[in-house]
């Protein structure tokens, strides 16, 4: 018992982090030590084991760890332990462990209880119909939140460590009967074989960890939600989705591209409805890449323009070029979008208003803008929203971007050229399994390309003469 509180005291450095609590105390006629981060647990927890303990007799004690464990403990979760770094961090991680004199062991309670927000539904993953509750900081309040909609014992949760320092728990969860057997070995290795510090920015530091290739691409690899009825139906689905603890978003993969685009409103509408609302979501995707640049073409060369279009060309003098507009544009609205998250909540509404004239109404009527070019980036700025995946709506911009400096260089050249690398950059990803990042359409199949396309509705059996 000695030794153990000398090697404790000068790892844990119980004398100067107040918060790690040290507490020493007798089990029958033996001397014992509890090891704990005071705000992981509840006292009334460490009350009642310190009341139990309080009253047990050495007769009632067992000489062996493993039946004190099993017989004697007032607890559910006892786990033994002797590698004192596999000690050290769980008691950072907020399990109390408690040795005894005379034991070989540690006994592992885990009676933690994080501090946690309240279960509520995602600010950027809303649905018009459906559950309103959404993930936590929590990974076990996550684990949970999926366990309630999957009641199936192949529903599997593997508790992984990653991170040299941190120790950070990442849990991957899938079914056993629907998932790749070989995908899931190779996510496994991956996990195993990561050596980080830590995992600093939580999801994004794991994907780069599982991922380190091809960053020149901007397409997402994998596909991020904060709703558990999302997880839920893509783990039924035969995908794998990574919690990690500290982050409110878990990870699927792999995903294509029609599934990131996937949206949870598309199932809680009937099936023409839900329909509608996807194809909808694809067709303001392809204009937010292609109508600035198609705008600037046809302004390049007005001999192309219909005389029933004609409405499309600017009206009034061009003080500033069209592609420097619409370049400077770009910036702008990624930097209101900055300000308007670092702006404090009582001073948005008024900012926002100053921000509208001055941007809106004062940049025109100054020679920056037009009204037309505006009138363009604000359906674009707008139409970015429909996508639940920033990743997705930064790489539509990023292509975007490139097809306006092509465009505006090389002309119809530039623009063909622009067109081709955006397909490339779709045709060339590959999703974290290795299969084809625009399947099913390249390579094409049928079904799977309706299913994509068209909101069908559930399958299930029924007697009718029932």
């Amino acid at each position: 018992m000695e030794e153990n509180q000398k090697y404790f005291r000068r790892i844990l450095r119980t004398d100067k982090n107040f918060d790690i609590i040290s507490r020493t105390t007798m089990v029958a006629d033996r001397k014992a030590v509890y090891y704990f981060v005071d705000g992981f647990l509840k006292e009334s927890i460490v009350e009642k084991l310190l009341e139990f303990f309080y009253s047990v007799t050495p007769e009632d004690l067992p000489e062996d760890s493993e039946e004190l464990s099993k017989d004697a403990m007032p607890y559910v979760e006892v786990e033994l332990l002797e590698d004192c770094e596999q000690i050290t961090t769980q008691i950072l991680s907020g399990v109390m462990c408690l040795f005894i004199d005379g034991y070989s062991r540690c006994f592992a309670m885990d009676c933690r209880t994080y501090p946690m927000r309240s279960v509520e539904e995602p600010d950027k993953d809303k649905v018009l119909r459906g559950p309103r509750d959404g993930f936590v900081e929590t990974i076990v309040s996550n684990t949970a939140l999926i366990r309630r909609r999957i009641r199936n014992p192949k529903l599997s949760m593997e508790m992984k460590n990653v991170g040299s320092t941190s120790h950070t728990d990442v849990v991957l969860c899938y079914m056993e009967d629907r998932v790749d057997s070989g995908f899931l070995q190779q996510i496994e290795k991956r996990l195993e074989r990561i050596r980080t510090d830590a995992l600093a920015m939580n999801q994004e530091s794991l994907a780069e960890c599982l991922y380190p290739h091809k960053w020149y691409n901007p397409f997402p690899k994998f596909k991020y939600t904060e709703r558990p009825d999302t997880a839920a139906a893509e783990i039924l689905d035969g995908k794998i989705v990574l919690l990690t603890d500290n982050s409110p978003a878990v990870m699927i993969l792999p995903v294509s591209v029609f599934d990131i685009m996937e949206e949870a409103d598309d199932f809680y509408f009937p099936p023409v409805t839900g329909t509608y609302l996807r194809v909808t979501r694809f067709v303001i995707a392809l204009l937010t890449l292609l109508l600035t640049p198609t705008w600037l073409l046809f302004l390049q060369n007005p001999q192309w323009i219909p005389p029933q279009f004609a409405f499309i060309k600017i009206s009034g003098d061009v003080y500033v070029p069209l592609f420097a507009q619409l370049l400077i544009l770009e910036f702008a609205i990624d930097g209101l979008k900055l300000a308007a998250i670092n702006t404090p909540g009582m001073l948005t509404t008024p900012l926002s208003v100053i921000a509208g004239l001055v941007v809106g109404e004062f940049a025109v009527q100054s020679g920056w803008f037009n009204a037309e070019t505006m009138l363009y980036m604000a359906f674009v700025a707008i139409a970015n929203y429909t996508q639940a995946s920033y990743e997705l709506g930064y790489a539509l911009k990023f292509m975007r971007i490139l097809l306006l400096i092509l465009t505006a260089v090389f002309g119809l050249a530039g623009y063909a050229a622009g067109l081709v690398i955006t397909f490339l950059s779709l045709l060339l990803n590959r999703t974290v399994s290795g299969e084809s990042y625009l399947y099913p359409l390249i390579p094409f199949d049928g079904k799977q390309f309706c299913r994509r396309i068209f909101r069908k509705r559930i399958r299930f059996d029924i007697n009718l003469k029932e």
